[in-house]
């Protein structure tokens, strides 16, 4: 499933134009991505939740020429699903 798939879901079942679910669609990622510069975390009770990682720096090798080069600490987000999330789709 894409984004457009899933506006066209959210549009059916909550009775919505494709616009107006596109719209809300935009509305929730923002909302998550603002959680997660602000506090580095969203939680939504029975679904998951969404963190921000600190990744420390590493070692790496160029594939191409095999030279070592530093990789720099960087923040990743992560997803951790929720028990009920995951016993939906283990089940």
């Amino acid at each position: 499933m894409n984004k457009a798939d899933l506006v066209n879901v959210v549009a059916e079942k909550a009775g919505l134009s494709k616009k107006a679910a596109e719209q809300t669609v935009g509305v929730v990622f923002d909302a998550i991505t603002e959680g997660l510069q602000k506090e580095g975390k969203v939680q939504l009770v029975g679904f998951g939740s969404f963190e921000v990682k600190q990744r420390s720096a590493r070692m790496g090798r160029n594939p191409k020429t095999k030279e070592p080069i530093q990789i720099p600490a960087s923040k990743a987000p992560v997803f951790k699903p929720g028990k009920a999330l995951k016993d939906s789709v283990s089940g």
